[in-house]
């Protein structure tokens, strides 16, 4: 099989994975409250041809913390969440994404890489199928696994309105 490849939704609030004989799985996601757009402190999940250019978090627990793709050392739970309200967690893994697209997703205010567009996990109460995050492709724990073991860096991850 060749590199499998990842198909984002933003209308249908879905991801795929693609493989030779098209859709392999699918889940849903939240991404941008704020829709569509490519430009830097915008809000926005940016449009077009990406890639994965880090796996970030391999073999951590469900639940992991991120800050600064970093593990904290803490696991998410409710109690935590009460202390931290508003925060938007990162957990269990992180697929870092670049752009391909120079000027559209790639360089200067629209560079994806430097605006920390991540595929990631969020707390598993968090809804799913409506956008509601800063910019990033939210996912369930579990599902973000399930992406993370059949994907490597370099990977073509497209994002469509």
């Amino acid at each position: 099989m060749t590199n499998p490849r990842i198909r984002i939704h933003l209308d249908r609030q879905r991801l795929e994975l693609l493989g030779n004989s098209g859709v392999l799985e699918g889940w849903p996601i939240s991404t941008a409250r704020n829709g569509a757009g490519q430009l830097r402190d915008s809000g926005c999940t940016p449009l077009g041809r990406h890639r994965i250019r880090i796996r970030i978090g391999d073999g951590c627990p469900l639940n992991t913390v991120f800050v600064g793709r970093r593990p904290t050392g803490e696991l998410y739970s409710p109690k935590l969440d009460e202390t931290q309200p508003g925060r938007d967690w990162i957990l269990t893994r992180i697929l870092w994404l670049t752009g391909t697209e120079p000027g559209r997703n790639r360089g200067g205010p629209v560079d994806t890489l430097c605006r920390y567009i991540y595929i990631h996990g969020t707390p598993d109460s968090e809804p799913m199928g409506m956008p509601l995050s800063h910019g990033c492709i939210r996912m369930h724990n579990a599902d973000l696994v399930s992406l993370f073991d059949q994907v490597r860096a370099g990977d073509v991850v497209d994002i469509l309105p």
